[in-house]
């Protein structure tokens, strides 16, 4: 065989190898009718860290991309001011308290001058009936009877007013408690920093954000499918989503969200058939205990196609078979 000979040889076998690796990848990636693709980014619930209470802020506690778990403290608040309102407010429930210790000893002493003034009047009336005593002696001891009656009551309604006054107080020390404990900024929930808005010394007003949280139990892609498919999913249905960045692993997923109105197609999706105008908007979610295994892997923005099933009982072709990266390898990451 000449050089020329052997030359056509190599062409036409590589020729070939190229058409059978171009023919394997189209079957590979064709999809089964009951299968449908659509492209879309992983999207990560936020949730704004922001000041219920104006104030200076004395110390922040994470910076952008620290791991926090719920509970955790994000920022803290000064709190002279507000400690020094609760110790008002507890020197006001110790005066309060000593109100009605006095009140009830003053209670007590004038009960006692009332039965004694009571067993008077009952002597000196008696007395009158032997005519051992006048009538104004009768009426004085009555009226020194009425008003040792009437200190009984004074100091009774002394008492409930010294308990209103305690119970009030107690009252404010709980809403400065509840208030103190809101300076002090913890994350409701586990995830990521995202941001970090302010840093110690600023002075926030009641709203003031200080971080951005990254929810990353709450992770899902937004996919738009034509009209002609949307009829035949509902919310619950299995999905599945693959990362661009992660292409060899499936990620189990779920229809969490179906939109009650189509749209136009937005300009960046692609859809299988290019002609179609109007698409619903689709979440698929990744259950919560997978997103969270994996946070590592969980970054908000990346690409990659969400795959569904218009027929719930159809199999899941053999490339999109959950498959997740090792739970070893993604902590160390």
């Amino acid at each position: 065989m000449n050089k020329k000979s052997l030359g056509w040889v190599l062409v036409l076998t590589a020729f070939s190898a190229a058409a059978v690796a171009w023919w394997y990848q189209g079957q590979h990636d064709r999809l089964p009718p009951s299968v449908l693709k659509s492209n879309g980014r992983l999207e990560v619930e936020r949730i704004e860290i922001s000041a219920k209470y104006p104030g200076r802020i004395t110390e922040i506690a994470v910076h952008e991309g620290d791991e926090v778990k719920a509970g955790d403290l994000i920022a803290q608040q000064d709190l002279t001011e507000i400690l020094a309102q609760r110790m008002a407010a507890e020197a006001a429930r110790q005066r309060a308290s000593q109100a009605i210790a006095r009140a009830q000893a003053e209670t007590d002493a004038h009960k006692v001058q009332a039965r004694l003034a009571q067993l008077e009047l009952d002597h000196t009336a008696h007395l009158r009936q032997s005519n051992l005593v006048s009538s104004a002696e009768v009426e004085r001891r009555q009226a020194q009877r009425d008003g040792e009656q009437a200190g009984v009551r004074a100091a009774t309604a002394a008492i409930g007013e010294a308990t209103a006054a305690r119970s009030e107080a107690e009252a404010q020390i709980q809403r400065i408690n509840a208030v103190i404990a809101d300076m002090s900024l913890r994350t409701p929930v586990s995830g990521r920093v995202e941001y970090r808005v302010v840093e110690p010394g600023s002075i926030l007003p009641s709203g003031g954000r200080v971080a951005t949280l990254l929810n990353t139990s709450d992770v899902h892609m937004t996919v738009f499918l034509p009209t002609s498919v949307v009829g035949r999913l509902k919310v619950g249905d299995d999905a599945r989503i693959v990362l661009d960045a992660l292409p060899d692993y499936t990620f189990p997923a779920q229809i969490s969200f179906v939109a009650a109105e189509a749209q136009f197609t937005p300009k960046y999706v692609e859809t299988s058939v290019e002609r179609d105008k109007l698409v619903y908007r689709l979440k698929l979610k990744i259950p919560k205990e997978v997103a969270h295994q994996f946070t590592p892997y969980v970054k908000a923005g990346l690409t990659g196609n969400g795959y569904v099933r218009t027929e719930p009982t159809a199999t899941w072709p053999q490339r999109l078979t959950i498959k997740l990266p090792e739970l070893e390898k993604a902590t160390a990451q």
